[in-house]
């Protein structure tokens, strides 16, 4: 699927190591992967569910419904390998209007590589080109593993939090860019 078949810009950013794009729907057993990864605390409707949903062929459909955008969640392409490994992007932020939010996930094969900070960085630095001032990230606060990532990119913890009684507390962080 490329941004001329939907008449848009499709952001693609490289790194040292990774090339950040749109899903393709053919990836969709990596997406399914990582829903199948998850921590039981994620909720249950970001999780496989005992029935197998959403299935690869769900995952494939909602690739291809949903056509690249300037903000949205990239594939992390391991370059050289063109192993996807994950995603990082920027999301509607729940915390201020306008002001987006920074997610990223990683198969667990792909931890420990510093994937999710190099990803980030560069994510960082479009949101920054098109002048964003600020950058939100949340992070349950049992992940340890997210919150050490987004503490190397600069995030601060704000003092926000929610708290849910089976899934723990979800903490908000900022960065100025």
């Amino acid at each position: 699927m490329t941004s001329s078949e939907h008449g848009q810009h499709a952001p693609t950013l490289r790194t040292a190591r990774l090339l950040l794009r749109p899903w393709r729907p053919s990836e969709a057993s990596v997406m399914h992967e990582l829903w199948s990864e998850r921590d039981p605390r994620v909720p249950p409707h970001r999780r496989i569910s005992a029935d197998g949903r959403p299935t690869v062929a769900e995952l494939a459909e909602s690739i291809r419904s949903h056509p690249p955008a300037s903000v949205g969640l990239l594939a992390i392409e391991v370059l050289g390998s063109r192993d996807v490994v994950g995603y990082c992007g920027l999301v509607d932020g729940r915390a201020f209007p306008g002001e987006p939010e920074l997610a990223f996930e990683l198969l667990r094969r792909a931890w420990g590589q510093g994937f999710a900070t190099e990803a980030s960085l560069a994510v960082l630095d479009r949101a920054r080109s098109c002048g964003h001032q600020r950058v939100w990230a949340t992070v349950w606060d049992w992940n340890t593993a997210s919150r050490r990532v987004l503490a190397k990119l600069g995030f601060h913890e704000t003092g926000r939090y929610e708290v849910h009684p089976d899934r723990g507390t979800t903490l908000f962080t900022s960065r100025r860019l």
